[in-house]
């Protein structure tokens, strides 16, 4: 089963949720947050392999182009623009999709690679891990994520980029349940009810886990009752908590956060039907 930990803004705890509940139910661990990667910064494992991620983008053949601007008017993402007599292209924005080589009257235009990325894979506390990075300045995120997790298999943890973009939707499209990590705040709310309505637009199972929760009947315990979502369980705000994540350890490893992640494993097994 993979499951895919997501939450509707970012700071809630997710990367925190994910790297400790991968130990908890031994699961693979895949880090699709790839514009800030932060699961390894815990998990600690040692890279074995790194891959780059290719796009393609179009070349123009100066000799072939008459400058008809046909290209121009069927990109749909606005990657090409005619300049006086010039065929301009706005590289990160080109998603890729070859229209404007079929469209080329003159077979001016073929299609080059350029790297955007890397997908690292490695191992810790014997589970496989492995993460997409972005390269700086890069705008677009989905294709990393898909190379991520285009041989993906079963028993993983997948953490989610934060948010409800598209690059959470790609990575969603892999998961068979999902865990919404939320804060007990009016913002963490608000975001958290973006969240649940995508996961139930892909009909996935799913459940709330609250973090830096204050042991009161607050407004997200409230909401799940009121719309009669399973409450997998909730994370205690404590200083020591902070202190722990802060130095970069992992929380797993304190006998005292143990007991929550197991028992937290444990609801998420019924709530997702965990197989």
């Amino acid at each position: 089963m993979n499951i895919a930990v997501l939450s509707g803004k970012g700071g809630t705890g997710k990367t925190t949720v994910s790297t400790n509940l991968a130990l908890a139910l031994k699961a693979n661990y895949i880090d699709c947050d790839v514009e800030e990667p932060n699961g390894f910064l815990f998990l600690k494992p040692k890279v074995v392999k790194e891959d780059r991620v290719m796009v393609e983008y179009p070349v123009m053949d100066d000799n072939k182009c008459n400058n008809c601007g046909e290209c121009v008017t069927v990109c749909e993402f606005n990657a090409l623009a005619k300049v006086n007599e010039d065929i301009i292209l706005f590289q990160k924005l080109c998603h890729g999709c070859g229209t404007c080589q079929i469209v080329c009257p003159n077979n001016a235009i073929t299609y080059e690679k350029r790297e955007i990325g890397k997908i690292e894979s490695g191992k810790a506390r014997n589970i496989n891990c492995s993460r997409g990075i972005l390269n700086i300045s890069e705008p677009m995120a989905v294709p990393v994520i898909r190379e991520l997790l285009k041989s993906l298999l079963y028993n993983n943890l997948i953490d989610c980029p934060p948010g409800t973009s598209c690059n959470v939707v790609n990575a969603l499209k892999y998961a068979d349940g999902a865990i919404l990590v939320t804060e007990p705040s009016e913002f963490g709310l608000h975001d958290l009810k973006m969240a649940v309505e995508l996961v139930k637009m892909y009909d996935i199972p799913f459940g709330i886990v609250i973090n830096k929760d204050d042991g009161e009947d607050n407004i997200v315990k409230k909401y799940c009752i009121e719309q009669r979502i399973p409450l997998i369980g909730t994370i205690p705000y404590s200083k020591e908590t902070a202190v722990f994540y802060s130095k970069g350890e992992v929380l797993y490893d304190d006998l005292h956060h143990k007991a929550f992640f197991d028992n937290l494993s444990e609801q998420a097994k019924v709530v997702l039907s965990w197989s």
